[in-house]
């Protein structure tokens, strides 16, 4: 890929985290531990990796008219991140995800899209300059399904690369998939999108496989604790991530997409791009929160030098 500017088209909530020694069965009340409202969304979140791990990066996506979202585009900006094409809507409120984290480090998420619904095709196209003008183009799928298809058409037409991080999982239109460069699954949204389940590395090939047929030619699947799965046109390889000590895997997933893509638009060969995503996330993982775990350039940087 080539140096230059990136783009991410994506999703804004504000994620009100709770957490608990356990998740709460239907009927059942529990008591948690610390609450606390982060800033968060698949789409801010990867945009925020790369805005801190130093990419030249703007975001499209919308916020409601709220204070809270006029909060999130101060970060945003402070995080190094162009949100000339964020607008606040009318009679919309900003994204809510509401959040429990386990003492297993794990989460349940309901998310409401609120203003992120308002990012349609027609709200893409006013700000389509900054996907022309990109060298790559970043989307998951929080925002909605026939903008992220628009999106993805627009930026091939001009020679813009397509990382799709699949996420939450749905199925998706081939048409998408034949517009994607990349795509960053985990192992169950790679099991809905090729009905592979994934268990072992053949596996993991062997759904990576199916996606290149759809006319994809970089599959990384990841595979959380065990790293992750890069097939580059047909070719397979695991490449490990760092072993630490998790306390929060949210935007784990996250972070590791933005640094990826990020270390690419500097020319990284893809070994060593995912290398640097896998230390990022690494750093996020012992941090709570989305946004706040979210390391800078100097920390993953740090870290790296320190596991030579």
């Amino acid at each position: 890929m080539k140096s230059g500017k990136l783009v991410v088209l994506g999703s804004i909530n504000a994620d009100h985290i709770l957490n608990l020694e356990q998740f709460p069965r239907p009927g059942e009340t529990v008591i948690g531990k610390q609450y606390g409202v982060a800033f968060g969304g698949k789409g801010a979140n990867q945009a925020v990796a790369a805005g801190r791990s130093g990419a030249d990066i703007s975001f499209i996506a919308c916020v409601g008219e709220d204070d809270i979202g006029t909060r999130i585009c101060q970060q945003l900006t402070r995080d190094r991140i162009d949100v000339s094409a964020v607008e606040a809507v009318s009679g919309h409120t900003t994204g809510v995800a509401l959040i429990f984290v386990n003492g297993e480090a794990e989460n349940m998420i309901g998310i409401h899209a609120g203003a992120n619904a308002a990012v349609t095709p027609a709200y893409m196209m006013r700000h389509q300059q900054h996907i022309v003008d990109a060298s790559a183009l970043l989307m998951q799928l929080e925002s909605p399904l026939d903008t992220v298809v628009e999106a993805a058409r627009l930026a091939h037409q001009h020679g813009t690369k397509v990382i799709l991080n699949p996420a939450p999982a749905c199925p998706l239109p081939d048409e998408l998939l034949a517009l994607v460069d990349m795509i960053t699954p985990n192992e169950t949204e790679a099991q809905i999108l090729t009905g592979v389940t994934i268990n072992t590395e053949d596996d993991a090939q062997r759904a990576a496989q199916v996606l290149h047929d759809k006319g994809i030619a970089t599959v990384l699947i990841t595979l959380g604790s065990r790293g992750v799965w890069l097939s580059e046109d047909g070719q397979g390889v695991r490449i490990p991530g760092f072993r630490v000590k998790a306390v929060d895997t949210i935007a784990a997933g996250d972070t590791f997409n933005g640094a990826l893509v990020t270390a690419l638009l500097e020319s990284k060969p893809m070994t060593d791009a995912v290398k640097f995503a896998h230390a990022a996330a690494a750093i996020a993982v012992t941090r709570r929160g989305a946004q706040p775990s979210v390391p800078w350039r100097e920390e993953i940087d740090a870290f790296l030098n320190g596991q030579e």
